[in-house]
């Protein structure tokens, strides 16, 4: 049976896995110091046009979320996103476990709007009481969102002029950011180094075993950021571990090559689903997160054919679920589901 639960349900891209065994024997300098972490920053600045980035390498996207938050916050400042938002919704407190609050703005598909954030604000600083509230001093998003849509780079223009009318630090996390860059038409990864003040390359949902690179694009990183990093229990004591399968992953584009490769798969698998199929999209997104209405009558027979994640409710007879395809998602796997999805109205 094929599995689209997640984009983080296999192993590692063979590239990275083999360059992991290459590697394995030599003896190296410890937490980024080792030279496979130096050379996988000097490739990740290029591909970036950042010449000047600061970049550090985590394990895991909750903890680069809640450790890089609470590195460019003030004690007493909160971060602001979309109320679907990853902080928000699936990582358990741990920004607010940091003493930051999370400030939810509703938003639509997934997308945290300049014009609603421009409000929010407005309001805020018109409150004679704001000193005694959680002031904002980040705004966070996603790239892609987490229902898979893509903000333009309008939008994100249009966000950075906000943030930088209320001096506001923006950070993009891009744990699933090869999907992103693939599917989109204007944002590429300078783009986002030209915008964010710090965002994150997913590493864990886009080929590698684990790992995150954090991205200072101006060089700008805050003061001792290996003993911050440390203080969040962060810090990877042989963090060779990361830096040789960033290495790999930004060696001959492997990076954006299997991010396109798993947006090709997601689009195939709605072929079947919305024009053989017919189930319709809940969310019409173009990255390898796809979501469809199905009739509660069909679920069951469905999940007998592939692995999948039911997402809400819609109403009493339908239900939205969530495919999700990624770098191992194989040809064979979409045409066994396109095979067993035929005959499920027959079950």
């Amino acid at each position: 049976m094929p599995h689209f639960e997640s984009d983080y349900n296999n192993g590692a891209h063979a590239a990275v896995l083999r360059h992991l065994i290459d590697t394995n024997d030599e003896r190296t300098q410890s937490y980024g110091d080792d030279r496979f972490s130096c050379h996988a920053r000097e490739l990740i600045r290029e591909a970036a046009a950042a010449p000047e980035a600061d970049i550090y390498f985590l394990a895991g996207g909750t903890q680069t979320n809640a450790t890089i938050l609470d590195c460019m916050l003030q004690p007493f400042e909160g971060v602001l996103c979309c109320d679907t938002a990853h902080i928000n919704v699936h990582e358990s407190g741990a920004v607010e476990a940091t003493g930051h609050k999370v400030i939810a703005i509703p938003c639509i598909e997934g997308k945290l709007m300049a014009d609603d954030l421009r409000r929010w604000l407005q309001a805020y600083h018109a409150d004679e009481t704001a000193e005694h509230m959680v002031r904002p001093g980040a705004v966070y998003i996603t790239f892609p969102t987490e229902l898979g849509t893509l903000y333009s780079l309008y939008e994100l223009q249009a966000l950075r002029a906000v943030c930088d009318h209320y001096a506001l630090r923006l950070y993009i996390d891009g744990a699933r950011l090869a999907y992103g860059l693939a599917a989109s038409p204007d944002v590429t990864l300078p783009t986002l180094a030209q915008l964010a003040d710090a965002f994150y390359i997913g590493g864990t949902k886009c080929g590698a075993l684990c790992g995150e690179a954090v991205v200072f694009p101006r060089g700008d990183a805050p003061s001792h950021m290996l003993s911050r990093i440390k203080r969040h229990g962060a810090l990877l004591a042989k963090s060779r571990v990361v830096g040789v399968q960033f290495e790999a992953l930004f060696t001959d584009a492997l990076y954006f090559n299997i991010g396109t490769q798993a947006v090709r798969q997601a689009q195939r698998l709605r072929q079947i689903l919305v024009s053989d199929k017919g189930y319709p999209t809940f969310i019409d997104s173009p990255t390898n997160q796809q979501f469809f209405i199905v009739p509660n009558a069909d679920l069951d027979a469905l999940h007998r054919t592939a692995g999948f994640e039911n997402w809400c409710p819609v109403d009493d007879d339908h239900t939205a679920v969530r495919f999700v395809t990624s770098w191992a998602t194989t040809d064979d796997e979409v045409d066994e589901l396109a095979h067993a999805v035929r005959s499920i109205r027959a079950i």
